[in-house]
């Protein structure tokens, strides 16, 4: 019996994938666990293992293809002794597409008399109306008062196009005006140029076409990244708290850090200590470690920071689980290492899945403030802008200090102004005296 391969969920967001390449043809025998196809998920490029023992008799989705649906079959592999010329494709494996407007579907259409009788009503409501009637008229009811019978998409071809739909002959059931019909008539079924008085509606034109410039299909990530990111602006109430935090403690010790474990290879960032503090202020402020979910709260109980590594094409947030339990080297390390998968597009789901709150630091490039989209369906998200020196008072006196601005977005949903604020002075009071990550 044949064996039905199919596009498989690699990612917990992962609604559709590309077929990046196959490493089989049909007729090349493999073996459980060989390696048939990359998948290019939302997040990385992933490698498809055979399920079983067999010979590739079909391949249903071309290297390439775009927006293949999980679930979907993309190969068939014959078992021993299966002749693959017996092998037949299952009817329905293609995703439906969607349509424009159901050709030939019947279209409710009211009585002659109930609907003159709308049309007067409209009419006599407001002098506008009378616009209103006659577009419908001219495109909707034949000379003689009879609706004439027209498909939703031929009505809407018509009106882009111009065209009289009572100058037009349909060829559908019982005369019914299809999309054929509008596509070949003559342009003698334009509309008059009165009845087009009104400008028509387009949709908006992207891109400066008189600048030259290169179109782009975008990726998977792109596509997610866009996806989610706009339903968090649209569906998640955010407000920001910012705060400013002297670094200077932080600086040096870090200095005398990276000098004892040079010889271990250890070199610890200023993004490690932030990922700490951050990790040590949800454990402190546990109501900040919080999500909301509809009619209920998940309360965390562990400090799993996501952090936001740019990648060509996008971006992805690999997570440093238990970040609360790890010293600075081992946060260190294992920040290097998600990192380069990242880049490398080698992470593995349970890598970059999950995450209480994240973290998207843009000091490296000399940003000093920002504000940072939530990522759903966590809580919260920092905004790390670059250390600056500026005027400080220490001891009622001025002094030069590095100064970093921290801005947090909240979801308001799950995290109240006051919370959210007794997070930051938590997270400003480890950054400001790095030594109390130690306690």
């Amino acid at each position: 019996m044949s064996i039905e391969i199919f596009m498989p969920a690699l990612s917990p967001t992962m609604e559709k994938g590309t077929l990046a390449k196959w490493l089989v043809k049909e007729g090349d025998t493999v073996e459980s666990g060989d390696v048939i196809a990359e998948i290019e998920t939302d997040k990385a490029t992933m490698e498809v293992e055979s399920i079983d023992d067999g010979t590739v008799a079909k391949i249903l989705v071309d290297e390439g293809t775009d927006d293949v649906p999980v679930g979907q079959i993309i190969a068939i592999l014959a078992e021993d002794g299966e002749d693959v010329a017996d092998i037949k494709v299952p009817t329905g494996n293609a995703a439906p597409a969607k349509a424009d407007a159901p050709e030939t579907a019947p279209e409710p259409e009211p009585a002659p008399e109930k609907e003159a009788k709308a049309l007067a009503k409209e009419a006599e409501a407001a002098p506008e109306a009378k616009a209103v009637l006659a577009k419908k008229a001219s495109s909707g009811a034949s000379p003689s008062g009879d609706r004439l019978k027209a498909s939703p998409l031929a009505r809407r071809i018509a009106e882009q196009k111009g065209l009289e739909l009572s100058a037009i002959d349909g060829s559908g059931p019982y005369g019914r005006i299809v999309k054929r019909d509008v596509e070949n008539a003559k342009a003698g079924a334009r509309a008059p140029a009165a009845a087009a008085s009104a400008p028509a509606v387009q949709a908006p034109e992207y891109g400066a076409h008189d600048i030259p410039f290169r179109e782009e299909k975008l990726s998977g990530m792109r596509k997610v990244i866009a996806k989610r990111l706009t339903e968090s602006k649209q569906t998640v109430p955010h407000f920001y708290l910012t705060v400013d935090c002297q670094i200077d403690t932080l600086l040096e010790q870090r200095k005398v850090l990276n000098t004892q474990g040079e010889k271990d290879g250890i070199k610890i960032s200023v993004n490690d200590f932030i990922i700490r503090a951050t990790a040590l202020a949800l454990k402190k402020v546990p109501a900040a470690n919080v999500q909301y979910a509809g009619d209920k709260m998940y309360w965390y109980e562990r400090s799993d920071v996501s952090v936001a590594v740019a990648v060509e094409g996008g971006l992805v947030t690999p997570v440093v689980r238990g970040a609360c339990e790890k010293g600075l080297a081992a946060i260190s390390a294992e920040v290097k290492e998600l990192a380069g998968k990242a880049k490398s597009g080698k992470l593995m789901p349970e890598e970059y899945a999950g995450g209480t709150i994240s973290i998207s630091n843009l000091g490296m490039y000399g940003v000093t403030e920002f504000s940072a989209v939530i990522n759903p369906p966590q809580g919260a998200i920092l905004a790390i802008g670059a250390g600056v020196q500026q005027p400080v008072i220490r001891g009622g006196k001025v002094k030069v200090g590095t100064v970093m601005k921290v801005t947090m977005s909240c979801d308001h949903r799950a995290i109240d102004g006051a919370v959210g604020a007794e997070f930051l002075a938590a997270f400003k009071a480890y950054i400001e005296n790095p030594v109390m990550m130690l306690l």
